[in-house]
This record gives C-alpha cells, sequence and structure tokens, in this order.
C-alpha cells in the first residue's frame, strides 16, 4: 500500500502541472485579436473575461496541486463520475436520436431491431449508474440513474415528440443537481485553507528552523524531484508523439533535440523538470561508475557532492541567468546544447574523484586481481578520451571566444588530472615488477603531482587572460566580468596560494632533514628494527636529537603535517653548526633502543621512561597502517 500511494501522490498531480504548462503557454493578446465583436467595448469585455479565466485557471491548479493526496482522488472520484454521467446522456441521446431516424413509436418488445437497440442502451446506463454510486460510495443508484428516463419513456411506448422533451428534462435535471453540489462544497477550498494555516500556527513556524523544517516535509511529501521529473517525460512523449504525427518519423531521427529545445524547456515548470530529470541521470551515471569499479558495495557508500544536485543547479542557474525561457526555439537549441556541455564537463569531474582513490589504490596495494585493473585502466582511458572529444566536437560548431575558451579549458583540465592519475599508477607498476623498490619514488610522484597541478594553473591562466583581454578591447558585460574574477579567484588565486604553501613546507621539511645526522651501517645493525612510520627494514637513515632511527623520506612526509617526532613528540629542528659537527665527530650516537638509558645507572640501570616510550611506540603501531601503501603515500595517508 506504501508504494501505492506514493504512485497515486505523483500521478494524480501530473495533470495539475501539464495544466499550468498550457496556461503559461497560452498568449491571451494574440487570442483576443482572433475574437470577433462588433465594437471595441464588446473586445474589451472579451480580453477581460479571458484574463479572468486565466488567473482563475492557475489558481485553481496551484490550489488542486497542494492538496493532500486524500482530497485529490476524492476530488478525481467526482471528476470521474461526472464524466460518467456525461457518458450516460450522450447514450441516451445517441439512442433517441436512432430511435426519430428508425421512425417505429409502437411497443418496443414488438420490434426486434428496437428492443435490441433498448436492452443494449439499458445495460450500459445501468453499469453507469452503478459506477457512479460505487465511485461516490453509495448505495442510492438511483441518484445517478436520471440519464435512463428517456429509456423509460421509450419503453413505455411515449412518441419521439415526448422522447426529446424527456432527454432535454434528464440533462436539466443532472445539471442542476452538479450545480447543488458543487454549491455545497463552494467554501470547501476555504475551510482546507483555513486548516492549513492554522496548523502552520500550531507548528509556530515563525522560527526559521521550524519553517525550514515544514518546507523540507513538504517538498518530501509532495516528492517534488519525482513528480517534476515524470512531468517533463510525459511532455517529452506527448511532444514527440504529436510531431511523430505530424511531420513523419524521418523528422524525429534528425532533430530529436530540436523536440527537446522547442517544445520541452519552454516554460519554468518544462525547466524545473528537466532540471531534476538531468540531476537524476547524472546520479545514475555516477553509480554506474561507482559499480563498474567497486561492485555494488560501492554505491552504497554515498558521497553529498556525488548525488547528481551539483549538475541539476548549474543547469538551473545557467539557463536563468541566459535568458533561455526567453529565446526562439533554434537559439534555445543552440544555447541549450553549450549548457548540457558544461553539465556533463562537471559530472566528469565527479567521475575523476571517483576513478583516483581507486585506481591509485590498486597500484599501490599490489593488488593481482586483472579485471580490477582493467576495469580502473578502462574507466581512466574513457575520462582521458571522451574530454578531449567533445572539446573537438564543440570547437567545430562555434567561433572561439570567451565561453569557448572556458568550455575547452575545462576538457583539457579533466584530461591533465587523468594524465596525472595513469602516470602515478604506472610508477607504482614498475615498482612491483622491480627485485628492489624505488628509492626516489616519492620524490618522481611528488613532481608528477607538482607538474600537473603547474599546467592546470597555466591553463587557468591563460583563460582569465584571454578573458580579460576580451573584455578590455572586445566586448564587455557584467556577466563576462563576474565570471573572469570568479575564476581568477579560485582556479588562479588559491590554486598558487596552495601550490606556493606546500612548496615552503616541502623545502622547510628538507632543510631540517638535511640537517640531521645519518646512521652508519653499524648503527643500523646494532639496532636491528624498522622504521617505525613504513615498517619497512632500514638500509639507510636519519637520527633525530631525540634518539630515534627514521627512513628520510618518511619523516620528510611526517614533517609536512607537524614538527615534532613521530616517537616521543619532541620538537625537530635544523642542527645548530656546533652540534652538526659534534655529532659528526661522534661515530656512534645512541641508537634507537638505548635512547633512553641513563649512563651513570651502568649497564642495567634503564630509565622509568623508556617504558612510556615503548608503549607511544605501540599505540603508534596500532594507529599506522601495516602495508606498503602507507609508504607510498597514497590519498588515505596522512603524509600525502
Amino acid at each position: 500500500m506504501p508504494r501505492l500511494e506514493e504512485l497515486a501522490n505523483v500521478a494524480l498531480r501530473v495533470p495539475n502541472i501539464l495544466v499550468l504548462d498550457l496556461l503559461y503557454k497560452c498568449d491571451i493578446d494574440s487570442l483576443t485579436v482572433h475574437l470577433k465583436a462588433k465594437n471595441e467595448d464588446m473586445l474589451f469585455k472579451y480580453k477581460y473575461v479571458l484574463w479572468n479565466m486565466y488567473y482563475l485557471g492557475h489558481l485553481i491548479n496551484l490550489v488542486v496541486l497542494v492538496l493532500p493526496l486524500r482530497h485529490i482522488v476524492t476530488l478525481y472520484l467526482h471528476i470521474l463520475a461526472a464524466l460518467l454521467l456525461y457518458m450516460g446522456h450522450q447514450i441516451s441521446k445517441d439512442y433517441v436520436r436512432e430511435e426519430l431516424q428508425y421512425g417505429y413509436e409502437g411497443a418496443v418488445y414488438r420490434d426486434s431491431v428496437a428492443f435490441n437497440r433498448l436492452v443494449s442502451a439499458m445495460t450500459s446506463q445501468i453499469i453507469l449508474s452503478t459506477l457512479c454510486a460505487f465511485l461516490m460510495k453509495t448505495r442510492k443508484v438511483w441518484l445517478f440513474s436520471v440519464h435512463m428516463l428517456p429509456l423509460l419513456a421509450r419503453l413505455c411506448a411515449a412518441s419521439h415528440a415526448t422522447l426529446l422533451t424527456v432527454n432535454t428534462f434528464s440533462m436539466g435535471l443532472t445539471g442542476a443537481g452538479i450545480a447543488l453540489f458543487l454549491l455545497s462544497n463552494l467554501f470547501v477550498p476555504y475551510r482546507l485553507a483555513r486548516a492549513a494555516y492554522s496548523e502552520l500556527l500550531h507548528l509556530e513556524v515563525i522560527e526559521l528552523y521550524r519553517l525550514l523544517a515544514v518546507g523540507i516535509s513538504l517538498w518530501n511529501q509532495f516528492a517534488v524531484p519525482v513528480l517534476f521529473s515524470v512531468f517533463w517525460f510525459v511532455l517529452f512523449i506527448v511532444q514527440l508523439c504529436s510531431d511523430t504525427l505530424s511531420a513523419g518519423s524521418s523528422a524525429v531521427h534528425q532533430g530529436i533535440m530540436f523536440f527537446l529545445v522547442s517544445e520541452c524547456c519552454a516554460t519554468p515548470y518544462s525547466l524545473l523538470g528537466l532540471t531534476f530529470v538531468v540531476s537524476y541521470l547524472a546520479l545514475g551515471l555516477l553509480n554506474l561508475c561507482k559499480f563498474y569499479l567497486g561492485g555494488y558495495a560501492a554505491i552504497q557508500n554515498e558521497n553529498v557532492m556525488h548525488r547528481g544536485v551539483t549538475e541539476g543547479v548549474t543547469l538551473l542557474l545557467l539557463a536563468l541567468q541566459t535568458g533561455l525561457l526567453d529565446m526562439q526555439a533554434l537559439q534555445r537549441t543552440f544555447l541549450l546544447s553549450i549548457i548540457l556541455f558544461i553539465v556533463v564537463t562537471s559530472t566528469l569531474q565527479s567521475m575523476i574523484e571517483i576513478t583516483d582513490p581507486v585506481i591509485l589504490s590498486l597500484g599501490a596495494s599490489r593488488n593481482r586481481s586483472l579485471w580490477k585493473h582493467f576495469r580502473g585502466l578502462s574507466m581512466c582511458l574513457l575520462l582521458l578520451v571522451f574530454p578531449v572529444f567533445m572539446a573537438y566536437k564543440i570547437s567545430q560548431f562555434f567561433l572561439m571566444d570567451f565561453w569557448l575558451l572556458i568550455l575547452v579549458s575545462s576538457c583539457m583540465l579533466t584530461s591533465l588530472q587523468v594524465t596525472g592519475t595513469m602516470l602515478i599508477y604506472s610508477l607504482f607498476m614498475v615498482e612491483l615488477f622491480r627485485s628492489n623498490p624505488i628509492e626516489s619514488l616519492d620524490e618522481i610522484i611528488y613532481w608528477v603531482n607538482a607538474v600537473s597541478r603547474v599546467l592546470e594553473f597555466v591553463v587557468a591562466l591563460c583563460v582569465v587572460a584571454y578573458g580579460t583581454w576580451e573584455s578590455l578591447f572586445g566586448e564587455w558585460s557584467w556577466m563576462g566580468a563576474s565570471v573572469i574574477i570568479i575564476h581568477s579567484y579560485f582556479n588562479v588565486w588559491l590554486r598558487a596560494q596552495s601550490g606556493w604553501r606546500s612548496f615552503l613546507l616541502r623545502q622547510e621539511a628538507a632543510k631540517k632533514i638535511n640537517s640531521l645526522p645519518r646512521a652508519t651501517e653499524r648503527q643500523l645493525q646494532e639496532l636491528n628494527d624498522v622504521c617505525a612510520i613504513c615498517f619497512q627494514e632500514m638500509n639507510a637513515a636519519v637520527i633525530t636529537y631525540c634518539g630515534h632511527f627514521f627512513h628520510g623520506n618518511c619523516l620528510r612526509k611526517w614533517l609536512y603535517v607537524q614538527e615534532t617526532c613521530p616517537m616521543c613528540h619532541q620538537s625537530v629542528q635544523p642542527t645548530p653548526p656546533g652540534q652538526r659537527h659534534a655529532a659528526a665527530d661522534d661515530p656512534d650516537p645512541p641508537p634507537q633502543r638505548d635512547a633512553g638509558r641513563d649512563p651513570a645507572a651502568g649497564e642495567e640501570a634503564h630509565d622509568p621512561d623508556d617504558a612510556g616510550n615503548q608503549e607511544m611506540r605501540r599505540c603508534f603501531t596500532q594507529r599506522c597502517l601495516l602495508g606498503r601503501e602507507r609508504r607510498l603515500g597514497i590519498v588515505s595517508s596522512p603524509f600525502s
């Protein structure tokens, strides 16, 4: 039952949106031009009546649209009963006309043709009356049997003139009953509005958060995204069928985008429906990408940024800012193609955010599944080639300007990001088939990322420069200037600031590592331990002033995060020149395992803080990931 209620909640509200869409398309001024009036006063009265009907139609449909489901069901039942009554009167009218044409006025049971005609009409009328009583939930079938009066009169051998009078009387009686019913329920909308208002006052919606809660509740209750999506699909199918019947199937295959633009994006209601449709399509595409890369379990981990909302909002904002609704069909076609191009680019960017950690984790974790590697590489290849193909296609249809340059640059940035990801993955795969690990792998990965970020920065800088030049020496507009300012801040200034900060942190960390003494082979043999950061054997190590041994690369990545020792949390500072020479002259600095001993207490005396250091080291070990991916510094690592 809940599923049926949800389906009825959407299906019964779609006709109201369709009527609102048709009312929006109506041109009252052009309609009054075709009215034939005797004078200007009569034409003004016609126009006044039409405008009042226009606003009244909007008001009625909006009221019906926001009614609760039980009231909408009741309304549709009454409408269906009225249609059945109309059908009954049409059957009686056709019967009377056929009797007049047949010309027989005697008893119907004496003529087989007249008797069969009466039985057929009577059976249909009884069925219709029963259905009306069932819809109105009453056993008084006679209340809906007025349209049977002409048949009863014919059964009593009434004349043809009497049949016409009885038929007219039955229609008038039914009309009077419907008018009386409407008058008795005239104030039902007022009572519903008053009940809704009192309920809102009871909820104290004056407070902002309560008002938002009520808005969200109504949004979910009316299922607004699903409702407008179904409305748009119904509108699209109706327009497609009508154009198919009028213009032929060949025109449909050649211009389906034209139908989409000219007929299904001409009103605010259809544009809102297209927005939700695009949002759902983007969500489906992102979920398909997740499923292809990680299976069904990957779909369960939803990300708020990967739910298609960004793509739908982008479409709506661009359409409103560019005046899509006020354009002609051909102009709307070109503009919507550009907007959809931007939306697809945004969807591809979200797909990169999904694919990037998956492909890097496959390379860094030594995963041997060929099928998983094939899926990741095929997705990267698609994200590398498809943006280039889109940029090539759109550059063939439009002349190069600032807006087209933004679109092409977005495709270039997407391809650059995928290229950097595939290069890092290739480095992981090369090291996988080597007998010895690449010592400078972290440096190579850093420079690959650095080159990729620099290229992205250069592309963004070129876009800003071209836009500024076009604004100064070409056509200037507030929209273009706003886009240039936003693009300069987010894609140029923030990128440069982030890159420079990362470079300074790396330089400072490298300076600290170079100032630390290097461990000798004898010290490493005596230590006989692994690096506490990556848990790999130490063929080379640096020694902190607190006496702990680490790989130089691992400690440098740690210093990107904080400036303390990972084991004892003492500050790691560059060595003063005097201490550096003293450390160089001392061939045997204290190894890590003996760092807590007290020399004055002898060989067997231990510092009581040694147990605390060991416990700290054990906790740190439990927090670290057991595996090689932590040393390589992938996205899940705190050193990346």
